[in-house]
């Protein structure tokens, strides 16, 4: 056994700590998801028109648009 006599006495301190820490990787979390969704970058839309027959060239050459 040990002496709890200051169990009480820090819990709410613990609790603050807790609680900051937690915050904290929360705030972490959200800044690193921010950034990455920001940093997406779009490519170029390389699809066929509807009104377009697909053609044995559109599929073997993508380069051509």
């Amino acid at each position: 056994m040990g002496i709890h006599y200051t169990y009480g006495a820090n819990k709410n301190a613990k609790l603050m700590e807790k609680k900051a820490k937690r915050e904290k990787k929360l705030a972490d979390k959200r800044a690193k998801k921010q950034v990455k969704a920001t940093t997406i970058k779009v490519e170029d839309d390389k699809t066929i028109p509807l009104d377009q027959v697909i053609t044995l060239d559109h599929l073997t050459n993508p380069d051509k648009k």
